[in-house]
């Protein structure tokens, strides 16, 4: 049985696309405005997650989600909990839960990793434009916590992560025309692609953490 799981596809700097270099992409820290983070690499209002529409520890987990990068060059084809920053982000989680002094019950959440290789022929004119409106309207849909996406190494290889609340909310987020438009376009675009479902659980007050297969 195929499992169908909301995608943003990644974009691709076309100045790169016959020289295509490895680049650890990274989102800086944001300052939090009000209740609206930046959770992605795109910062216009539509693509900010308002923290008020999540449960105390997905917000917690949101924000801490700001510090991820990726920390080898391999990551799309390295294993997904050894490509990032995983003890860093617990630690600003940790943080932030002593901060708010209100601590931070168990939980799960929902980790799509999309492993894909670009055709060299692929025509790359929409494919910004596609991912930015799947995107927003993946925030919008609720429960999109974060997400990210390298660059392609130089087999066109290359990774773009997504977590959720929950991995209903994920499916909720992948029912609108836009991810409709994106996942048409991905036979297209992608000479090879893979999808690879995650839990990412967080134990009683972030003193551990584990990922594991979704099953």
């Amino acid at each position: 049985m195929s499992v169908q799981v909301a995608q943003v596809v990644p974009t691709v700097d076309l100045s790169k696309k016959d020289n295509v270099e490895i680049e650890v992409a990274r989102v800086p820290t944001p300052p939090q405005q009000g209740n609206l983070i930046i959770q992605s690499p795109y910062t216009d209002p539509e693509h900010l997650l308002d923290l008020d529409t999540l449960d105390r520890e997905s917000a917690l987990l949101a924000r801490a989600l700001a510090v991820m990068h990726a920390t080898r060059e391999d990551y799309a084809t390295a294993p997904y909990v050894e490509s990032f920053n995983w003890e860093e982000i617990i630690t600003e989680l940790r943080r932030l839960v002593a901060e708010s002094g209100k601590g931070f019950k168990e939980a799960s959440f929902y980790v799509v990793a999309f492993r894909s290789q670009i055709k060299p022929s692929t025509d790359y004119s929409h494919l910004g434009e596609l991912d930015k409106y799947a995107h927003a309207e993946a925030v919008a849909s609720g429960g999109f916590l974060k997400y990210w996406f390298g660059s392609p190494d130089p087999e066109l290889r290359n990774l773009a992560t997504c977590l959720w609340r929950s991995r209903d909310e994920a499916m909720a987020g992948g029912r609108g025309p836009a991810h409709r438009n994106a996942a048409g376009s991905t036979r297209a675009l992608y000479a090879y692609w893979k999808i690879d479902q995650h839990r990412l659980t967080v134990r009683d007050g972030a003193e551990s953490w584990e990922i594991t297969k979704w099953e």
